[in-house]
């Protein structure tokens, strides 16, 4: 048994008592997008810190539609057209408003876990010809270092054991199923493909296994 299937599995044991994750504080939160209520929760190891956006009654009988949201600060909050992550932050948004109930939950993984200065040395090499995965691979890191078990552990706190997943990513899906999330059902997050971003969304089809239409 590896170092993170022992993990894994004495987190999904730990459930609701798990002492790695505490509830920091939830608030009201009003949007563009609708009313939700945000939560703050906090590890102990790194990067072991999130939020969730939640609303309506995620214990009821229909599974809440959940979205598992990477921190990217050039698309999301600088609106780079380099990656499809705000239209897909916005997109998810959109629809856990509309649904019954829902949880986003928004994690420091930046650069797919590489961290945020690591992720433009990666755009550097990007812009000398690389795609995103040779970039990540020169720098010594993994096509994708993110880690879910985390998320899951959030889940379950929140009461959400079986969701409705926002993905194009099936290693987010297996991921969680490991760490005893059951996904009932894969949604599309695919936001109109632009033709800065085409290239990028090529790769994550190519080499990394999203399933994206029209590509």
């Amino acid at each position: 048994m590896t170092p993170r299937t022992r993990r894994t599995k004495r987190s999904s044991e730990a459930g609701l008592s798990n002492p790695r994750l505490k509830e920091v504080a939830h608030a009201a939160l009003p949007s563009r997008f609708g009313k939700f209520t945000i939560h703050g929760f906090a590890g102990r190891g790194p990067q072991e810190e999130a939020v969730a956006l939640v609303r309506g009654n995620i214990k009821g009988k229909s599974a809440p539609l959940v979205r598992v949201h990477s921190q990217c600060l050039t698309g999301d909050v600088l609106a780079s057209l380099r990656c499809d992550c705000r239209a897909q932050l916005e997109l998810s948004l959109k629809k856990i408003a509309q649904a019954p109930s829902g949880i986003l939950l928004y994690l420091p993984q930046e650069g797919r876990g590489i961290g945020l200065m690591n992720k433009l040395r990666a755009y550097e090499l990007q812009d000398g010809g690389m795609d995103t995965v040779e970039a990540n691979e020169k720098l010594g890191f993994a096509a994708d270092a993110r880690d879910y078990d985390f998320s899951a552990q959030i889940l379950k706190q929140l009461g959400a054991k079986k969701i409705r997943l926002l993905s194009n990513n099936p290693e987010k899906v297996r991921q969680l199923e490991a760490s005893g999330i059951q996904v009932v059902e894969r949604v599309p997050c695919q936001p109109r493909i632009s033709k800065v971003s085409r290239r990028y969304l090529e790769t994550k089809k190519a080499k990394m296994g999203h399933i994206l239409d029209g590509l």
